[in-house]
């Protein structure tokens, strides 16, 4: 649909941007063009323009660009300015201090969850996980604490726009699995992941709503199976992140 306030411009500008990832860390101009769909003299305009603007960098030799450490100035900008990354990291602060495990705060992006702070305890599980990360909604425990609080047409629609597979033997990946899911979640107030992603991984979570009840993050205690068990993990940290959900909701 045709929307006349849309600036076209600063759409390819993001496109070329959100270009690079682990995957492909660095671009020719051809590969570049290719990867957001633009001809190469647009591209090359673009390319060269966040360069100048100290986004982009320009490998003399080979030509490939790349991001820069400037990128990282919108994602701390969001984490600085954030209400809700504030209100929770006290709370986050206190339940890592108290566990000695790591705590996330998400937020729900379509059918992913976002990191967007993170409190790592003293065994932590898996390192690569940083701030700005996403993983699929449908086998983490924030994620299915979120959905569980929207209404349940909505939650299946983000279900079914995404592709689902079993990333472990023990996800629930099915779309009545997931129903089930939901339905339980919704029911008690928290949700459980134990190994859907990752061998070893224990996930608690609950969500944190607005004034009408709907999901505006999660927070969630994670920890290894090395550690407890999935019906220790479940009953000793279910009582933590729901209080803390709860105060952070109400602040």
């Amino acid at each position: 649909m045709h929307d006349p306030m849309r600036v076209q411009s600063v759409e390819k500008a993001f496109r070329v941007l959100g270009a690079f990832d682990a995957m492909r860390p660095s671009l020719s101009l051809t590969q570049l063009a290719a990867a957001i769909e633009l001809d190469k003299s647009a591209t090359q305009r673009f390319a060269h323009t966040l360069t100048m603007l100290g986004y982009l960098s320009k490998d003399p030799t080979t030509k490939r660009f790349a991001l820069t450490v400037k990128t990282l100035d919108l994602g701390y900008r969001f984490i600085r300015t954030n209400a809700l990354v504030e209100r929770a990291r006290p709370y986050l602060l206190h339940i890592s201090n108290t566990t000695e495990e790591t705590v996330n705060l998400t937020v729900l992006d379509g059918a992913e969850v976002v990191f967007v702070s993170r409190m790592a305890g003293r065994h932590v599980i898996n390192a690569d996980i940083v701030v700005g990360m996403r993983s699929p909604a449908y086998c983490s425990a924030p994620g299915i604490a979120m959905l569980a609080r929207l209404p349940p047409e909505e939650a299946v629609a983000i279900l079914d726009s995404t592709e689902r597979h079993p990333i472990t033997p023990n996800t629930v990946w099915r779309m009545d699995g997931l129903r089930d899911k939901l339905r339980l979640t919704a029911a008690r107030g928290y949700a459980t992941a134990f190994e859907e992603m990752h061998h070893g991984d224990l996930s608690v979570a609950a969500a944190i709503v607005d004034a009408h009840g709907r999901p505006i993050g999660a927070i969630n205690i994670a920890t290894l199976r090395s550690r407890t068990t999935p019906e220790a993990a479940e009953q000793t940290y279910m009582p933590m992140v729901v209080d803390a959900a709860r105060a952070i909701s109400r602040s």
